[in-house]
């Protein structure tokens, strides 16, 4: 789909990732933002949107917001994996009913272009580097589980309801924002204690980490070259980048020199994967590839959250 003169709804598009894909819509097409600021606030909305706020779990405000002069739905707010981690069912509920909402109200005016924002933690523990196609699916966390169930429902409209669908597969997204994540925590953490940085689990969790800016990149390409009813894609990058790692990198952007504690074991929560690579050939055969490393993502955000403080 040609992004060029389009009519787009961006849900959650407030947030870290969500902000930054309305704001490069805008520029070329009309794009409406809905959002109820559970994970982000009015002061992050970008520039040159139209706006509504509400909870999609609410059907009216579903009927509101999807109406049939759209021509696409690009569908990224969710339950966050972790504010949301002390009440699992609800999360699950939550996000479920948020994409089916979407879906069959789509599917009741005729829109029929769905982008969704999935997650690498469908794969569980999977062998590194993981392909889109690796099976059995087996999520070790909630999170997980609530996006391979929504990942089956936008199969049911892909393949059954004549649906074009773009499902993305996120390794860790990191960006020039404050919120959920290890990157933010850290900076905050040595904001307001510079000499000890108490670590989740022992460091050594190793993970791909991509900048928002080329995730939005990525998403955006794909959209305009991949034409499958259900195209599902990874998006990171080819390396991976140690919690000790980021540790170091946000220390060095902040002029501190902590003693690090660790909480011990080889998990920073439960359902935290330790090790996470995805593989991106396919993304790279459609003619995509980040230009910035795991490392260099991560050096970039904490640069710019550092800068933020001042």
């Amino acid at each position: 789909m040609e992004l060029t003169g389009k009519r787009i709804l961006v849900t959650g598009g407030a947030g870290l990732i969500g902000s930054e894909l309305a704001g490069a819509l805008a520029d070329e097409n009309h794009v409406l933002v809905v959002d109820d600021f559970s994970n982000s606030s009015d002061a992050d909305l970008p520039d040159g949107v139209e706006f509504v706020e509400g909870d999609l779990t609410d059907e009216s405000v579903v009927a509101d917001v999807v109406t049939e002069d759209l021509d696409a739905v690009f569908h990224l707010a969710a339950a966050d994996k972790y504010v949301n981690s002390a009440e699992p069912r609800r999360q699950f509920e939550a996000n479920h009913e948020l994409t089916y909402n979407l879906l069959e109200r789509m599917a009741e005016v005729g829109v029929d272009h769905f982008l969704f924002t999935s997650s690498s933690t469908v794969y569980g523990e999977a062998p590194r580097p993981t392909p889109e196609d690796y099976a059995p699916l087996e999520p070790i966390s909630i999170y997980g589980a609530t996006k391979l169930s929504e990942e089956s429902l936008l199969s049911v409209y892909a393949h059954s309801h004549d649906f074009t669908v773009w499902n993305f597969r996120f390794a860790n997204i990191v960006g020039d924002r404050f919120g959920a994540g290890v990157v933010p925590d850290f900076v905050e953490k040595l904001d307001e204690n510079g000499e000890t940085l108490t670590i989740l689990g022992n460091g050594r969790q190793e993970k791909s980490y991509m900048h928002v800016s080329e995730c939005v990149e990525a998403m955006c390409h794909v959209v305009e070259h991949a034409t499958g009813s259900m195209n599902t894609f990874n998006l990171g990058t080819r390396t991976t980048t140690s919690v000790n790692t980021i540790a170091d990198i946000v220390a060095d952007e902040m002029g501190v020199d902590p003693d690090y504690e660790y909480t011990g074991g080889d998990r920073g929560w439960t359902g935290d994967v330790p090790k996470m690579r995805l593989s991106i050939e396919k993304l790279a055969a459609l003619g995509y590839e980040p230009d910035l490393s795991s490392d260099e993502s991560v050096r970039r955000a904490a640069r710019d959250l550092v800068a933020s403080l001042d």
